[in-house]
């Protein structure tokens, strides 16, 4: 499927060399159980939350609410409605806990953004929060935030603009199935672009065009997670998320709630015990190795070299 033209990026630019490199993608996700997702249209600054339209304020202050107890909060916009036209405008805010067995994500429509400050995060955090629609179709965010990288303004718009076009039938795909997809802000990682997060089952995914954008929602829409280009579950650690993924390419479970992590340990200076369970039952432990790049390479777009960790499942072993 043809992308936008402007996601033919530079060879120079952070995510052409981290493909180039076969960095791994495996335990790069952000590390959240909630999310609280914001509509606010127009430009965003480099800290969207308080570089937008949104009064810095409000924003620095659900910040501190949301940092505090590990909720990710990103602010959202329609693909290519960046005017914002009328400021009282209803809005949505999608709430959502990424936890298996009781992931969802829900809409609130506010107009006055200051409601946001009654939502209770501590109780969103806690998976208790339900406020709202449920939402019966997994929804997309693809980071398309310029002010913080050039591979996410080029290739992550280019993709949004790829799949907006499709939900909207100009390609015709010939499908039925909903394609719910916004821009976002910051979600890390900008050297894995174009990279987005499914809710409700918080994966997050890099190095997207926009028939893996499509598998990775058909995936979510079943149940079911899709580990090609799979950076990590958001609920889980950095650890946590590569031995997942280890552990569901081992045994081909690509069942959402199937697999859980349940404990990790640090094992002398680079390994982690992941222990995990499947269906609840079955418990495996995987040894997690961390290790600086061999090369060095940006972890942004202009910024300098660095030899990130590369996060290795080098062991798998079923428990008795």
């Amino acid at each position: 499927m043809p992308s936008h033209p402007a996601a033919r990026t530079a060879p120079t630019n952070c995510s052409v060399l981290s493909a180039t490199l076969h960095e791994p993608l495996a335990g790069t996700a952000p590390v959240a159980s909630a999310w609280l997702a914001i509509e606010q249209p127009g430009p965003w600054g480099a800290r969207a939350l308080t570089q937008s339209h949104l009064d810095p304020e409000l924003g620095a202050e659900l910040g501190r609410r949301a940092e505090s107890i590990g909720v990710r909060i990103a602010l959202i916009r329609r693909v290519g409605r960046h005017a914002l036209t009328d400021p009282a405008a209803p809005r949505t805010a999608l709430l959502c806990n990424t936890r298996p067995g009781e992931a969802t994500v829900r809409a609130v429509k506010f107009a006055d953004p200051r409601a946001l400050l009654d939502l209770d995060l501590g109780e969103l955090a806690a998976g208790r929060l339900h406020e709202g629609e449920l939402l019966a179709n997994p929804v997309m965010l693809v980071c398309t935030n310029g002010k913080r990288d050039q591979c996410c303004a080029e290739r992550g718009r280019a993709l949004a603009l790829d799949l907006a076009r499709l939900e909207a039938g100009r390609d015709g795909a010939g499908s039925s199935a909903i394609i719910d997809v916004w821009e976002s802000d910051h979600l890390g990682g900008h050297r894995f672009a174009p990279t987005a997060v499914v809710l409700p089952t918080g994966y997050v995914y890099g190095r997207l065009d926009a028939d893996a954008a499509l598998a990775a929602l058909d995936a979510a829409r079943s149940g079911r997670v899709m580990a090609e280009n799979a950076r990590g579950r958001s609920t889980w650690s950095r650890t946590g998320q590569a031995a997942d993924l280890a552990l569901r390419t081992e045994l081909q479970q690509f069942d959402a709630d199937a697999v859980r992590v349940v404990a990790e340990e640090r094992i002398g200076e680079s390994d982690v015990s992941v222990e995990l369970t499947v269906d609840d039952d079955t418990r495996y432990r995987a040894t997690v190795h961390g290790a600086p790049a061999s090369v060095a390479r940006p972890e942004s777009c202009g910024k300098a070299l660095g030899n990130p960790i590369e996060l290795r499942a080098t062991e798998l072993e079923k428990l008795p």
